[in-house]
C-alpha cells in the first residue's frame, strides 16, 4: 500500500500534491510518504504477533538519516553491511544493542569500531573472516558476538543479481558452519549467539522461503543439541513488493511462511525487511525535458535511479497531472550520456508536453541509496511528507559538492 493517489485530477502524497513540491525543490526529486513508513512498520509487527522478534531495518535500501531517525523512534534496529552504514544508524540516534552487522568483506577497523559500539551481532560469511573477528575481540578484550551465515542453497526464483544461491559469493555450506561453530568454542575472542540465512532479494514466492527455513531450523537444532547455546536466529529478509503487476505475498502469508518451519524452536527471531518496507514510500519526481520521436527525455537519469539500467527493473510512470487524450507508447528516458539510461520502455503514456510532471513509482528502495555522480551530475533532494505539510530531508546536491574532495 501507498499514500500517492490522483485528487482532482492530481497526483498528491498524502495531503501534499506533488507539483507544489516540485514548484518549491525543484526536480529530480524523492518524495517519501510518512504514513506509508509508519504503516509498514505497523502492519510487519502485527503479522508477527507474540513471537519473540527483533526487525532489524535494512540500511542499504534506504540510508537517509530522517527515515532511519524515524524507524529507531518506532523501536526498529538495523542490518548494516558497512562502518558508515553503523555511523549513520547512531548518528540517527539507533540502538547499537539492536544492529546486526552483515556483508562478505568486513574490515578490521569496522569491526573494531562496531564492537566499540556494543552491536547485538555479526553475520558471519567464511572461516577467515570468523579468525579475523576473534583476533579483534582478544585485541580489545571481548569475545564478539556472532552469527554464522549458512547458504542453505535454496533456488529463490528472483533475479540473478539479487539472488544469493550456493553460486554466489555469500553463506557457508552447512559441513563447513558446523566445524566453525564447534572450532570456535574454545575461541577467547568470539562467542556464538545465533545463526543467520538470507537467500535473495524481491521474493515473490514463498515456496523457498519455507524449504530454506525447514532446513536452517533443523540446524538451529542440530547445534543446540551439540551443546551451542544459541539465541538468536537470523531470516533475512527480501520479500518482494509490486513494482507491475508480480503477486507478491502479504507480510501476513510471510509470518506465517516463517513461523510453521519454526514451531516450538527456542530463539529471537531476527528480520531483516528493507525494500518492503520504503520501497513503495517514495516516487522520484521529474520534469519532462524535450520530446524526440518515440523518446520523452527527462531531467531524472540512470544516476538518480539505476535499477532500470542495471536488473532491467520496471517502475510504473505515471503524470502528475494528466492531460486528456489518447495514450501511445513511449520511451522515458534521461539525460545520461548511456544508451542504457532509459526508465521506461514502451509505455502508454497519454500526450506530454515540455515541462509536464513525471512520477517514478516504488522508488523508495535503492534509489537514493544507489545514486551517483555519473557525468558530474549532483544528487537528488529528499523530501518526507507528513499529513498537509513536508520537509527537505536531504537538500539537493550543489555542483561545487562534487570535487570538495579533489585536489
Amino acid at each position: 500500500m501507498n499514500h500517492f493517489s490522483l485528487e482532482k485530477g492530481e497526483l498528491y502524497a498524502d495531503g501534499v500534491p506533488l507539483e507544489r513540491i516540485a514548484q518549491q525543490v525543484g526536480t529530480p526529486t524523492y518524495v517519501y510518504a510518512g504514513a506509508t513508513l509508519d504503516r509498514h512498520v505497523r502492519v510487519l509487527h502485527e503479522a508477527f504477533g507474540r513471537e519473540r522478534r527483533l526487525i532489524c531495518y535494512s540500511v542499504k535500501a534506504n540510508s537517509n538519516l530522517s527515515l532511519l531517525e524515524r524507524f529507531a523512534k518506532a523501536g526498529a534496529g538495523f542490518d548494516i553491511v558497512s562502518g558508515g552504514e553503523l555511523q549513520r544508524v547512531l548518528k540517527a540516534g539507533g540502538s547499537p544493542q539492536k544492529v546486526v552487522f552483515a556483508g562478505v568483506g568486513k574490515t578490521r577497523d569496522e569491526m573494531v569500531a562496531a564492537l566499540k559500539a556494543g552491536i547485538l551481532m555479526f553475520n558471519v560469511e567464511s572461516a577467515e573472516e570468523l579468525k579475523a573477528l576473534d583476533a579483534v575481540g582478544q585485541e580489545l578484550g571481548v569475545r564478539a558476538p556472532f552469527a554464522l551465515r549458512v547458504n542453505p542453497d535454496v533456488v529463490a526464483q528472483t533475479h540473478r543479481h539479487i539472488s544469493t544461491s550456493k553460486a554466489s559469493k555469500f553463506g557457508i555450506d552447512f559441513k563447513e558452519a558446523r566445524a566453525l561453530y564447534a572450532e570456535s568454542k574454545v575461541w577467547r575472542g568470539v562467542k556464538a549467539v545465533g545463526l543467520d540465512f538470507h537467500i535473495g532479494s524481491q521474493l515473490t514466492k514463498l515456496a523457498p522461503v519455507k524449504h530454506a527455513l525447514a532446513k536452517v531450523a533443523k540446524l538451529y537444532r542440530e547445534l543446540g543439541a551439540a551443546g551451542l547455546h544459541l539465541t538468536h536466529l537470523d531470516v533475512g529478509g527480501g520479500i518482494g513488493i509490486r513494482y507491475e503487476n508480480e503477486s507478491t505475498p502479504t507480510l501476513q502469508q510471510w509470518a506465517k511462511a516463517v513461523l510453521e518451519p519454526l514451531k516450538g524452536l527456542d530463539a529471537t527471531l531476527v528480520l531483516e525487511p528493507g525494500r518492503v518496507i520504503v520501497g513503495n514510500a517514495s516516487v522520484l519526481l521529474t520534469r519532462v525535458l524535450y520530446r524526440k520521436k518515440q523518446f520523452i527525455i527527462v531531467d531524472a537519469g540512470m544516476n538518480d535511479l539505476i535499477r532500470p539500467a542495471l536488473y532491467e527493473a520496471h517502475h510504473e510512470i505515471v503524470p502528475v497531472r494528466p492531460r486528456r487524450g489518447a495514450k501511445r507508447a513511449v520511451d522515458v528516458v534521461g539525460p545520461v550520456c548511456e544508451s542504457a539510461d532509459v526508465l521506461g520502455k514502451k509505455r502508454r503514456l497519454p500526450p506530454l508536453e515540455q515541462g509536464d510532471l513525471l512520477a517514478v513509482m516504488s522508488a523508495g528502495a535503492y534509489g537514493m541509496s544507489m545514486s551517483s555522480n555519473y557525468n558530474s551530475r549532483p544528487r537528488a533532494a529528499e523530501v518526507l511528507v507528513d499529513g498537509d505539510g513536508y520537509r527537505v530531508i536531504r537538500e539537493r546536491e550543489r555542483i561545487e559538492e562534487l570535487w570538495r574532495n579533489e585536489v
